[in-house]
């Protein structure tokens, strides 16, 4: 194993070397042996004598005394944490790992399709292992990308993933780093790329040492916790944590790309923002790499200054989810118009985000209170920088109940409503990303789930969801407890459910549309001048014109007659029949074509 890491622009660190401006001494505690640190100008420490025989290779457990706190406390840069996040640090080197990928030369989120992840519930185990066993069903679905929800260290045994506190290890309940790594080579083989769901605007809120060391945070709050220090005095070093970490995932764990979580809660002023700053050092290991590395933020400004090219004064991130594109089309296939949702209610809302990306684009947002958003430059930016979705794991598991669309109980979409959402999502212009069980409309829902081992963080955990459902307008009375393991356990998929029923017949649909997708260069062109949306509010009906291609979608009630032009039609209704052919028609396009219930 080696004895040295490398940080940032190359500069090479001991083993057990610690960045701790705030302590006035650190003693190291490897092997169950305690050795001296002194201090370097640059407040990095370095063992300062010989470390116990055998430590320097091989995997062993350390941790840090600092000052004179009897506690030793985890590394910051920590590779596993095998006894949980208030335990010693364990070393890994992911060097040792035997990949066999060396032919991959990854997958571009052009034309792509991408699938939202959640180990935990993915499977019955909820292990990255486990997951492995399902890649044949995503290849067979037509998709490109894996995304996976967190997996980094967080306190307790399952959750969200979005309260870890050690951004550098795997979380041990779903197999730590070597089965991230024989799940990224796994994924690779099958022809998949991986997607890593990052948080780096705040920590956790239980196993936080950071601050003891250095000036990770700064004064002021988000929605989720403390403001990390991107700007302050010591943010120098902070920001390379924070760099590093994006480059271990994409150089040590062979990942192809990040989702940079709620990159809008990311408090920089900078001369050059860290978004930027990613953007420059990812698009150099790139070019290193010599294959595609993808940089997806999610952004609730509504701003494309975070897809425009550095050149032209942007972040140059190379993507960014589009909430408006699911509130669109959530509000049009069921009703709901609460909440953030009131703003969409009109099919043109619909229309204006297929044909421009964004409903807010400097527009009143009702639920806001103020103008919000900025136009996209439809002229000179590719639609696939927009990545959308039907349902994710925000727009389920933060309703007040997880429930999905295809929830069976009064209310929720039919299968021919269920056909329609899949539909505008995978023949639309955009990235399309489907979320885990979606495709074959799975009864399980996908609940709000902690395993808080501290009471009080329990309970206010759940008093902080009940506040937020009440602002959107949803009875607190229904919201299941986060802490209770049945909230879990109800939300991992059931398997058993693919082979019989609705679930088949929507499964056999999204295979299709995955297919199409392939076998459709229009389905893919990356102009926004490629795609016409046209609406009739009355007839609640929607027309989507890709190329030689006409989407047609009765969302209304009433069966309808539809006079189409020529090329090819694909069709869908939601009118509570059957699906026709599992729900997608392909028809010869002449005049006269009819589309019927």
């Amino acid at each position: 194993m080696t004895t040295t890491t490398t940080t940032g622009h190359g500069h090479r660190r001991g083993r057990f070397d610690v960045w701790a401006p705030r302590p006035e001494r650190v003693r190291l505690l490897v092997a169950g042996e305690t050795v001296p640190m002194r201090r370097g100008d640059d407040d990095w420490w370095t063992p300062d004598g010989p470390v116990p025989e055998g430590a320097q290779e091989g995997e062993v457990d350390y941790g840090y005394l600092l000052d004179d706190d009897p506690d030793p406390r985890p590394d910051p840069r920590s590779r596993r944490q095998p006894d949980g996040v208030h335990g010693l640090s364990r070393t890994y080197d992911p060097s040792a790992f035997a990949w066999t990928d060396d032919s991959w030369t990854g997958r571009q989120l052009a034309g792509s399709v991408v699938y939202e992840m959640h180990v935990g519930t993915f499977t019955p185990e909820g292990t990255l292992d486990a997951a492995l066993g399902r890649l044949d069903h995503l290849v067979d679905l037509g998709v490109d990308l894996v995304e996976v929800m967190p997996v980094n260290a967080f306190n307790g045994t399952h959750n969200w993933g979005y309260d870890g506190v050690a951004w550098f290890a795997v979380a041990e309940s779903y197999g730590g780093p070597e089965a991230y790594q024989r799940f990224v080579d796994g994924c690779h083989a099958a022809g998949l790329g991986v997607i890593q769901d990052v948080v780096h605007n705040h920590l956790g809120p239980s196993g936080n040492y950071l601050p003891l060391y250095a000036p990770y945070l700064k004064d002021g709050r988000n929605t989720w916790g403390d403001l990390v220090n991107l700007d302050g005095e010591g943010s120098a070093e902070v920001r390379r944590y924070i760099l590093d970490n994006v480059a271990m995932w994409l150089r040590d764990h062979h990942v192809d790309g990040l989702r940079l979580d709620a990159v809008h809660a990311l408090s920089d002023d900078s001369e050059v923002h860290l978004l930027e700053e990613m953007a420059v050092e990812v698009a150099a290991l790139s070019a290193h790499q010599r294959r595609p590395l993808t940089l997806i933020a999610e952004s609730d400004l509504n701003d494309p200054v975070m897809i425009r090219p550095r050149e032209a004064g942007g972040r140059g991130l190379d993507a960014q989810w589009s909430d408006d594109y699911h509130h669109a089309v959530h509000v049009a296939l069921s009703g709901e118009t609460t909440g953030y949702y009131a703003d969409f209610e009109p099919l043109t809302a619909l229309k204006k985000v297929v044909e421009q990306g964004f409903f807010h684009d400097g527009t009143h947002s009702s639920f806001r209170g103020r103008d919000h958003g900025v136009p996209i430059d439809t002229d000179h930016t590719a639609t696939w920088r927009l990545v959308v979705a039907n349902q994710n794991h925000d727009q389920v598991g933060n309703r007040a109940v997880g429930d999905r669309l295809s929830d069976p109980a009064p209310g929720h979409l039919d299968d021919d409503q269920l056909g329609c959402a899949a539909m505008l999502t995978l023949l639309g212009p955009f990235t399309p990303m489907l979320f885990q069980g979606e495709e074959w409309a799975a009864s399980t829902p996908f609940q709000f789930f902690t395993s808080h081992p501290e009471p009080d963080l329990g309970t206010a955990t759940a008093e902080g969801r009940i506040a937020e459902f009440e602002q959107m307008g949803w009875d607190p009375a229904v919201v299941p407890d986060p802490q209770d393991p049945a909230t879990f356990e109800r939300s991992k998929l059931d398997w058993s459910e693919l082979g019989h029923g609705r679930h088949a017949r929507l499964l056999e649909l999204y295979r299709t549309l995955g297919r199409l997708r392939r076998e459709w260069p229009e389905l893919t062109d990356p102009s926004f001048a490629a795609t016409r949306c046209e609406v009739d509010e009355t007839a609640r009906l929607v027309v989507l014109h890709r190329g030689r291609l006409q989407v047609v979608l009765n969302l209304g009630e009433t069966p309808l007659e539809v006079h189409t032009g020529p090329g090819q039609v694909l069709a869908a209704t939601a009118s509570g029949a059957e699906l026709d052919a599992q729900g997608l028609l392909v028809l010869p396009g002449h005049a006269g074509t009819v589309v019927r219930a």
